[in-house]
């Protein structure tokens, strides 16, 4: 039975309205999924909005220029939040949609890189805390204290926390994107390996592009993890192909 259900949805296709029904129910699971982490974030959020700002403002008093100021900063944390407790649902539905002509063995294959997801946003996040913003923060504030007094509006600064954040959430999915690609036969260890200029050199002008301080040591806080879990991901698709390649002559 399992292998008609196989050959059935093998040699199905589906219709341009068929496509489009289905983006249009796994954006609706996506947006639902993250609607309700973010409702369940939105309660404890000005807690945690002041014990961040405690931790990497310290001594600074923040400040509303506006009534909706405050609900403006909660409402983006708790959006943020339920983004990053949703990742693991929101990329099994890009996977479901973006590869339907994969065999369904294959497919059930990568389930298993999407529980990671979580763990590895969780990672990029404590990285980001430990490593990043307080290297980031020190510099901004030394910026500022040279030429004006400082006084932070609660927007901007909360934006800045989240923006690094999810940064680093979405950096240190790396390894998960590429070893599901190569699991599926999208990317090759060499062809990986053939790129690494490349994709060095874009890791630096992206970190460039998104250090806020503009300081060469902070956009090699940025480049140097990504550069890093690049190497990673190819050291570990190199050791996984030879058992997937044994899988395959098995299967054969």
């Amino acid at each position: 039975m399992s292998r008609l259900a196989e050959i059935v949805w093998d040699t199905g296709e589906m219709t341009l309205v068929e496509h489009l029904r289905e983006l249009r129910q796994r954006l609706l699971v996506c947006v639902v999924t993250v609607g309700i982490c973010a409702l369940g974030l939105f309660g404890p959020a000005p807690w945690i909005i002041h014990t961040l700002v405690a931790w990497y403002f310290p001594g600074i008093t923040l400040h509303a220029f506006g009534p909706t100021d405050v609900i403006g900063a909660e409402f983006r944390f708790a959006l943020f939040g339920g983004i990053v407790l949703s990742f693991p649902v929101i990329l099994y539905q890009i996977w479901m949609f973006a590869v339907p002509a994969i065999h369904p063995k294959t497919r059930r294959r990568v389930y298993a890189y999407l529980v990671p997801t979580f763990l590895l946003a969780v990672v990029g996040i404590w990285f980001c805390h430990a490593l990043i913003l307080p290297r980031v923060v020190s510099a901004l504030l030394n910026m500022t204290s040279a030429i004006a007094e400082a006084t932070f509006g609660i927007g901007p600064t909360l934006n800045l926390i989240l923006i690094l954040f999810f940064a680093f959430a979405v950096i240190f999915q790396t390894p998960v994107v590429l070893l599901a690609c190569a699991r599926v036969g999208l990317v090759q260890v060499e062809g990986l390996r053939r790129a690494r200029r490349y994709a060095l050199m874009g890791m630096l002008i992206v970190g460039g592009i998104a250090a806020p301080d503009g300081s060469p040591l902070t956009m090699l806080m940025l480049a140097v993890p990504m550069y890093v879990l690049y190497e990673l991901s190819i050291a570990v698709i190199a050791v996984l192909s030879k058992t997937w390649s044994k899988e395959g002559t098995k299967t054969e």
